[in-house]
Protein backbone atom coordinates (compact mmCIF):
# COMPACT_ATOMS: atom_id res chain seq x y z
CA UNK A 1 0.00 0.00 0.00
CA UNK A 2 1.21 3.52 -0.79
CA UNK A 3 2.65 5.51 2.10
CA UNK A 4 0.23 8.27 1.10
CA UNK A 5 -2.71 6.18 2.29
CA UNK A 6 -3.19 7.02 5.97
CA UNK A 7 -6.91 6.66 6.67
CA UNK A 8 -7.65 4.09 9.36
CA UNK A 9 -10.55 2.48 7.50
CA UNK A 10 -8.54 2.20 4.28
CA UNK A 11 -5.69 0.54 6.18
CA UNK A 12 -8.13 -1.81 7.91
CA UNK A 13 -9.57 -2.90 4.57
CA UNK A 14 -6.68 -2.91 2.13
CA UNK A 15 -3.36 -3.16 3.94
CA UNK A 16 -1.76 -6.60 3.76
CA UNK A 17 -4.55 -8.14 1.71
CA UNK A 18 -3.72 -11.13 -0.50
CA UNK A 19 -4.66 -10.82 -4.18
CA UNK A 20 -6.43 -13.60 -6.05
CA UNK A 21 -4.49 -13.53 -9.33
CA UNK A 22 -6.54 -16.31 -10.92
CA UNK A 23 -10.11 -15.17 -10.28
CA UNK A 24 -9.74 -11.62 -8.96
CA UNK A 25 -11.96 -12.21 -5.93
CA UNK A 26 -12.76 -9.22 -3.70
CA UNK A 27 -11.46 -10.94 -0.55
CA UNK A 28 -8.16 -12.56 0.29
CA UNK A 29 -7.89 -16.22 -0.75
CA UNK A 30 -7.50 -18.74 2.07
CA UNK A 31 -4.53 -21.11 2.07
CA UNK A 32 -5.49 -24.01 4.34
CA UNK A 33 -2.32 -26.02 3.70
CA UNK A 34 0.01 -27.09 6.49
CA UNK A 35 2.65 -28.30 4.05
CA UNK A 36 4.43 -26.35 1.28
CA UNK A 37 7.28 -26.90 -1.19
CA UNK A 38 10.41 -26.17 0.84
CA UNK A 39 12.15 -24.77 -2.24
CA UNK A 40 9.69 -21.97 -2.94
CA UNK A 41 11.21 -18.51 -3.14
CA UNK A 42 9.60 -17.29 0.08
CA UNK A 43 11.38 -19.91 2.17
CA UNK A 44 10.26 -22.78 4.37
CA UNK A 45 6.56 -22.07 4.78
CA UNK A 46 5.13 -23.74 7.86
CA UNK A 47 2.26 -22.63 10.14
CA UNK A 48 4.31 -22.91 13.33
CA UNK A 49 6.91 -20.58 11.80
CA UNK A 50 4.28 -17.80 11.47
CA UNK A 51 5.06 -17.40 7.76
CA UNK A 52 2.25 -18.94 5.71
CA UNK A 53 0.62 -16.64 3.12
CA UNK A 54 -2.37 -15.68 5.24
CA UNK A 55 -0.20 -15.19 8.32
CA UNK A 56 2.23 -12.92 6.50
CA UNK A 57 -0.55 -10.86 4.95
CA UNK A 58 -2.37 -10.33 8.23
CA UNK A 59 0.88 -9.50 10.01
CA UNK A 60 1.44 -6.72 7.48
CA UNK A 61 -2.02 -5.30 8.14
CA UNK A 62 -1.51 -5.34 11.91
CA UNK A 63 1.96 -3.81 11.59
CA UNK A 64 0.56 -0.98 9.48
CA UNK A 65 -2.23 -0.40 12.00
CA UNK A 66 0.25 -0.20 14.89
CA UNK A 67 2.94 1.69 12.93
CA UNK A 68 5.46 -1.08 13.57
CA UNK A 69 7.95 -2.91 11.39
CA UNK A 70 6.75 -6.43 12.12
CA UNK A 71 4.06 -8.49 13.83
CA UNK A 72 3.25 -12.04 14.90
CA UNK A 73 -0.15 -13.67 15.36
CA UNK A 74 -0.89 -16.13 18.18
CA UNK A 75 -3.65 -18.47 19.26
CA UNK A 76 -4.84 -16.21 22.10
CA UNK A 77 -4.11 -12.94 23.85
CA UNK A 78 -2.38 -14.77 26.69
CA UNK A 79 -0.20 -16.61 24.17
CA UNK A 80 0.92 -13.25 22.81
CA UNK A 81 1.56 -11.87 26.30
CA UNK A 82 3.49 -14.88 27.57
CA UNK A 83 5.58 -15.19 24.39
CA UNK A 84 6.47 -11.50 24.53
CA UNK A 85 7.53 -11.73 28.17
CA UNK A 86 9.44 -14.99 27.93
CA UNK A 87 11.42 -13.75 24.93
CA UNK A 88 13.04 -11.04 27.04
CA UNK A 89 13.10 -12.67 30.49
CA UNK A 90 15.37 -15.44 31.74
CA UNK A 91 16.09 -17.05 35.10
CA UNK A 92 17.45 -14.42 37.49
CA UNK A 93 15.86 -11.48 35.66
CA UNK A 94 13.45 -8.94 37.12
CA UNK A 95 10.39 -7.17 35.70
CA UNK A 96 8.54 -4.02 36.82
CA UNK A 97 4.78 -4.31 36.27
CA UNK A 98 1.83 -1.99 36.64
CA UNK A 99 -0.38 -3.25 39.48
CA UNK A 100 -3.72 -2.80 37.71
CA UNK A 101 -3.54 -5.38 34.91
CA UNK A 102 -5.57 -8.21 33.43
CA UNK A 103 -6.05 -11.09 35.87
CA UNK A 104 -4.51 -13.69 33.56
CA UNK A 105 -1.32 -11.65 33.19
CA UNK A 106 -1.15 -11.10 36.93
CA UNK A 107 -1.50 -14.83 37.53
CA UNK A 108 1.20 -15.67 34.99
CA UNK A 109 3.68 -13.28 36.60
CA UNK A 110 2.98 -14.34 40.17
CA UNK A 111 2.70 -18.09 39.63
CA UNK A 112 4.39 -19.31 36.47
CA UNK A 113 7.35 -16.92 36.45
CA UNK A 114 8.24 -18.18 39.92
CA UNK A 115 9.04 -21.56 38.33
CA UNK A 116 11.65 -19.86 36.11
CA UNK A 117 13.29 -17.80 38.85
CA UNK A 118 12.03 -14.48 37.46
CA UNK A 119 11.21 -11.85 40.06
CA UNK A 120 8.78 -8.96 39.72
CA UNK A 121 7.59 -5.81 41.44
CA UNK A 122 4.12 -4.36 41.02
CA UNK A 123 3.82 -0.58 41.08
CA UNK A 124 1.05 1.99 41.13
CA UNK A 125 0.61 3.01 37.51
CA UNK A 126 -0.43 6.53 38.47
CA UNK A 127 2.90 7.11 40.24
CA UNK A 128 5.59 7.81 37.64
CA UNK A 129 8.37 7.72 40.21
CA UNK A 130 7.32 4.25 41.37
CA UNK A 131 8.47 2.66 38.11
CA UNK A 132 11.99 4.10 38.29
CA UNK A 133 12.31 3.35 42.01
CA UNK A 134 11.70 -0.36 41.44
CA UNK A 135 14.25 -0.82 38.65
CA UNK A 136 17.14 -3.05 39.72
CA UNK A 137 20.42 -4.12 38.15
CA UNK A 138 18.75 -7.29 36.83
CA UNK A 139 15.56 -5.59 35.55
CA UNK A 140 14.94 -6.35 31.89
CA UNK A 141 11.33 -5.36 31.17
CA UNK A 142 8.73 -2.75 32.09
CA UNK A 143 5.21 -4.07 31.46
CA UNK A 144 2.08 -1.93 31.39
CA UNK A 145 -1.56 -2.10 30.30
CA UNK A 146 -3.17 1.18 29.25
CA UNK A 147 -6.06 1.66 29.55
CA UNK A 148 -6.14 -1.13 32.09
CA UNK A 149 -8.70 -3.86 32.62
CA UNK A 150 -11.05 -3.21 34.41
CA UNK A 151 -10.37 0.20 36.01
CA UNK A 152 -9.34 2.00 32.81
CA UNK A 153 -6.14 3.29 34.38
CA UNK A 154 -4.08 5.30 31.86
CA UNK A 155 -0.28 5.35 31.87
CA UNK A 156 1.88 8.10 30.36
CA UNK A 157 3.43 6.26 27.41
CA UNK A 158 6.09 8.91 26.76
CA UNK A 159 7.23 8.58 30.36
CA UNK A 160 7.42 4.78 30.23
CA UNK A 161 9.28 4.63 26.92
CA UNK A 162 11.77 7.32 27.96
CA UNK A 163 12.44 5.54 31.26
CA UNK A 164 12.90 2.18 29.53
CA UNK A 165 15.29 3.59 26.95
CA UNK A 166 17.32 5.45 29.56
CA UNK A 167 17.90 2.17 31.45
CA UNK A 168 18.24 -0.08 28.39
CA UNK A 169 15.03 -1.97 29.18
CA UNK A 170 12.32 -3.37 26.93
CA UNK A 171 8.92 -1.72 27.32
CA UNK A 172 5.85 -3.87 26.64
CA UNK A 173 2.23 -2.71 26.61
CA UNK A 174 -1.07 -4.55 26.44
CA UNK A 175 -2.98 -2.24 24.08
CA UNK A 176 -6.12 -4.39 23.92
CA UNK A 177 -8.48 -2.00 25.66
CA UNK A 178 -7.62 0.86 23.30
CA UNK A 179 -7.27 -1.05 20.00
CA UNK A 180 -4.97 0.22 17.23
CA UNK A 181 -7.76 2.60 16.21
CA UNK A 182 -7.58 4.57 19.45
CA UNK A 183 -3.91 4.30 20.42
CA UNK A 184 -0.57 3.47 18.81
CA UNK A 185 2.03 3.03 21.58
CA UNK A 186 4.91 2.59 19.11
CA UNK A 187 4.48 6.24 18.12
CA UNK A 188 5.29 7.11 21.74
CA UNK A 189 8.39 4.92 21.80
CA UNK A 190 7.01 1.75 23.41
CA UNK A 191 8.97 -1.28 22.14
CA UNK A 192 6.43 -4.12 22.01
CA UNK A 193 2.66 -3.80 21.55
CA UNK A 194 0.47 -6.76 22.52
CA UNK A 195 -3.22 -7.33 21.79
CA UNK A 196 -5.85 -9.85 22.61
CA UNK A 197 -7.19 -9.86 19.05
CA UNK A 198 -10.18 -11.69 20.48
CA UNK A 199 -11.45 -8.26 21.45
CA UNK A 200 -11.72 -5.23 19.12
CA UNK A 201 -9.80 -6.76 16.22
CA UNK A 202 -12.15 -9.76 16.12
CA UNK A 203 -15.06 -7.78 17.43
CA UNK A 204 -17.81 -10.38 17.07
CA UNK A 205 -17.15 -12.71 20.03
CA UNK A 206 -16.25 -15.60 17.74
CA UNK A 207 -12.45 -15.43 17.31
CA UNK A 208 -9.69 -16.28 19.80
CA UNK A 209 -6.34 -14.71 18.86
CA UNK A 210 -3.44 -12.56 20.00
CA UNK A 211 -0.90 -10.30 18.29
CA UNK A 212 2.51 -8.80 18.91
CA UNK A 213 3.84 -5.76 16.99
CA UNK A 214 7.36 -4.36 17.30
CA UNK A 215 10.63 -3.77 15.45
CA UNK A 216 12.08 -6.48 13.21
CA UNK A 217 14.87 -7.01 15.73
CA UNK A 218 12.43 -7.62 18.59
CA UNK A 219 10.20 -9.67 16.32
CA UNK A 220 13.09 -12.00 15.49
CA UNK A 221 13.87 -12.46 19.17
CA UNK A 222 10.26 -13.31 20.01
CA UNK A 223 10.04 -15.63 16.99
CA UNK A 224 13.11 -17.60 18.06
CA UNK A 225 11.27 -18.92 21.11
CA UNK A 226 7.68 -18.67 19.85
CA UNK A 227 8.30 -21.20 17.07
CA UNK A 228 9.14 -23.75 19.78
CA UNK A 229 6.14 -22.96 21.99
CA UNK A 230 3.75 -23.69 19.12
CA UNK A 231 1.14 -21.01 19.85
CA UNK A 232 0.37 -20.09 16.25
CA UNK A 233 -3.18 -19.51 15.02
CA UNK A 234 -5.05 -21.71 12.54
CA UNK A 235 -5.20 -20.50 8.95
CA UNK A 236 -8.97 -20.32 8.87
CA UNK A 237 -9.11 -18.19 12.02
CA UNK A 238 -6.44 -15.93 10.55
CA UNK A 239 -8.62 -15.47 7.48
CA UNK A 240 -11.63 -14.69 9.68
CA UNK A 241 -9.61 -12.21 11.72
CA UNK A 242 -8.46 -10.41 8.57
CA UNK A 243 -12.10 -10.16 7.53
CA UNK A 244 -13.12 -8.77 10.92
CA UNK A 245 -10.39 -6.13 11.03
CA UNK A 246 -11.80 -4.62 7.83
CA UNK A 247 -14.66 -3.12 9.86
CA UNK A 248 -12.67 -2.38 13.03
CA UNK A 249 -12.35 1.35 12.38
CA UNK A 250 -16.10 1.76 11.96
CA UNK A 251 -16.93 -0.49 14.89
CA UNK A 252 -14.53 1.17 17.31
CA UNK A 253 -15.78 4.64 16.37
CA UNK A 254 -19.28 3.54 17.37
CA UNK A 255 -18.01 1.84 20.55
CA UNK A 256 -16.24 5.09 21.49
CA UNK A 257 -19.26 7.31 20.89
CA UNK A 258 -21.69 5.03 22.72
CA UNK A 259 -19.35 4.57 25.70
CA UNK A 260 -18.68 8.30 26.03
CA UNK A 261 -22.42 9.03 26.04
CA UNK A 262 -23.20 6.31 28.58
CA UNK A 263 -20.24 7.20 30.84
CA UNK A 264 -21.42 10.81 31.06
CA UNK A 265 -24.98 9.64 31.67
CA UNK A 266 -23.89 7.22 34.41
CA UNK A 267 -21.75 9.83 36.13
CA UNK A 268 -24.78 12.12 36.45
CA UNK A 269 -27.12 9.34 37.64
CA UNK A 270 -28.04 9.40 41.36
CA UNK A 271 -27.90 5.58 41.59
CA UNK A 272 -24.26 5.40 40.42
CA UNK A 273 -21.50 5.96 42.99
CA UNK A 274 -18.39 5.94 40.78
CA UNK A 275 -17.56 5.76 37.07
CA UNK A 276 -14.15 4.85 35.57
CA UNK A 277 -13.71 6.05 31.98
CA UNK A 278 -10.76 8.01 30.55
CA UNK A 279 -13.09 10.11 28.40
CA UNK A 280 -14.54 11.75 31.53
CA UNK A 281 -12.98 14.97 32.79
CA UNK A 282 -13.19 13.50 36.29
CA UNK A 283 -10.84 10.64 35.35
CA UNK A 284 -7.49 11.04 37.10
CA UNK A 285 -5.55 10.67 33.83
CA UNK A 286 -7.99 12.35 31.46
CA UNK A 287 -5.41 14.85 30.21
CA UNK A 288 -2.85 12.10 29.55
CA UNK A 289 -5.51 10.08 27.73
CA UNK A 290 -6.35 13.07 25.53
CA UNK A 291 -2.69 13.42 24.53
CA UNK A 292 -2.12 9.82 23.53
CA UNK A 293 -5.52 8.44 22.55
CA UNK A 294 -7.72 9.23 19.55
CA UNK A 295 -10.76 7.75 21.31
CA UNK A 296 -11.36 6.40 24.81
CA UNK A 297 -12.52 2.81 24.19
CA UNK A 298 -15.87 1.14 24.56
CA UNK A 299 -15.32 -0.17 28.08
CA UNK A 300 -16.58 1.50 31.26
CA UNK A 301 -16.44 0.28 34.84
CA UNK A 302 -18.68 1.62 37.60
CA UNK A 303 -20.15 0.98 41.01
CA UNK A 304 -23.76 1.33 42.05
CA UNK A 305 -24.81 3.50 44.95
CA UNK A 306 -24.76 1.99 48.43
CA UNK A 307 -27.54 -0.52 49.01
CA UNK A 308 -27.92 -1.54 45.37
CA UNK A 309 -26.88 -5.09 44.56
CA UNK A 310 -24.54 -5.46 41.54
CA UNK A 311 -25.39 -9.13 40.89
CA UNK A 312 -29.12 -8.37 40.90
CA UNK A 313 -28.47 -5.46 38.52
CA UNK A 314 -26.74 -7.77 36.04
CA UNK A 315 -29.58 -10.28 36.30
CA UNK A 316 -32.11 -7.55 35.53
CA UNK A 317 -30.48 -6.48 32.28
CA UNK A 318 -32.38 -7.52 29.16
CA UNK A 319 -30.40 -6.13 26.18
CA UNK A 320 -26.93 -6.08 27.73
CA UNK A 321 -25.63 -9.64 28.12
CA UNK A 322 -23.71 -11.15 31.02
CA UNK A 323 -20.52 -12.34 29.36
CA UNK A 324 -16.91 -13.13 30.23
CA UNK A 325 -15.27 -11.18 27.42
CA UNK A 326 -15.57 -7.65 26.00
CA UNK A 327 -15.33 -5.59 22.79
CA UNK A 328 -17.92 -7.49 20.78
CA UNK A 329 -20.56 -5.67 18.77
CA UNK A 330 -23.03 -6.66 21.49
CA UNK A 331 -22.93 -4.92 24.89
CA UNK A 332 -21.87 -7.12 27.79
CA UNK A 333 -21.34 -6.74 31.53
CA UNK A 334 -19.75 -8.68 34.36
CA UNK A 335 -18.28 -8.50 37.85
CA UNK A 336 -14.45 -8.62 37.50
CA UNK A 337 -14.10 -9.91 41.06
CA UNK A 338 -16.11 -13.00 40.11
CA UNK A 339 -14.65 -13.51 36.64
CA UNK A 340 -11.59 -11.92 35.00
CA UNK A 341 -9.86 -11.15 38.31
CA UNK A 342 -11.17 -13.94 40.52
CA UNK A 343 -7.88 -15.80 40.00
CA UNK A 344 -5.73 -13.05 41.56
CA UNK A 345 -7.26 -13.35 45.02
CA UNK A 346 -9.09 -10.95 47.33
CA UNK A 347 -6.03 -9.13 48.68
CA UNK A 348 -4.60 -8.48 45.21
CA UNK A 349 -7.96 -7.16 44.03
CA UNK A 350 -8.06 -4.84 47.01
CA UNK A 351 -4.59 -3.55 46.14
CA UNK A 352 -5.69 -3.01 42.55
CA UNK A 353 -8.79 -1.13 43.70
CA UNK A 354 -11.23 -3.72 42.35
CA UNK A 355 -14.16 -4.07 44.71
CA UNK A 356 -16.52 -7.05 44.76
CA UNK A 357 -19.24 -4.72 43.46
CA UNK A 358 -17.37 -3.22 40.52
CA UNK A 359 -19.21 -3.70 37.21
CA UNK A 360 -17.37 -3.76 33.89
CA UNK A 361 -19.58 -2.69 31.01
CA UNK A 362 -18.41 -3.33 27.44
CA UNK A 363 -20.52 -0.96 25.37
CA UNK A 364 -21.49 -2.40 22.01
CA UNK A 365 -22.69 -0.75 18.82
CA UNK A 366 -26.42 -0.99 19.49
CA UNK A 367 -28.52 2.17 19.49
CA UNK A 368 -27.38 4.00 22.59
CA UNK A 369 -30.95 4.91 23.56
CA UNK A 370 -31.77 1.20 23.89
CA UNK A 371 -28.75 0.66 26.14
CA UNK A 372 -29.70 3.60 28.37
CA UNK A 373 -33.25 2.26 28.57
CA UNK A 374 -31.96 -1.18 29.59
CA UNK A 375 -29.67 0.18 32.31
CA UNK A 376 -32.50 2.38 33.61
CA UNK A 377 -34.98 -0.47 33.88
CA UNK A 378 -32.37 -2.69 35.60
CA UNK A 379 -31.70 0.01 38.21
CA UNK A 380 -35.42 0.47 38.80
CA UNK A 381 -35.85 -3.29 39.30
CA UNK A 382 -33.29 -3.48 42.12
CA UNK A 383 -34.23 -0.27 43.94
Amino acid sequence: MSDKVKGINTVCIHSGELHDLEYGSAVSPLYMATSYDYQVKSGDLYPRYFNTPNQQALCQKISDLEHCEASLIFGSGMAAITNALMAFLHSGDHIVVQTSIYGGTYHFLTELCAHYGISHDFVDGSDQKAFSDKIKSNTKVIYIESPSNPLLEVIDLNMISALAKSRDLVSIIDNTMASPVNQNPALFGVDVVVHSATKYMGGHSDILAGTISCSKVHRDRIFSSAKMFGANLSEYTIWLLERSIKTMGLRVACHNANAQFIAEWLEAHPSIAKVHYPGLKSHASHEIAKRQMKGFSGVISFELAAGLNAEQFLEALRVIKRSLSFAGVESTALLPAATSHSIVGEQARKTMGISDHLIRLSVGIEDVEDLIRDITQAINVIK
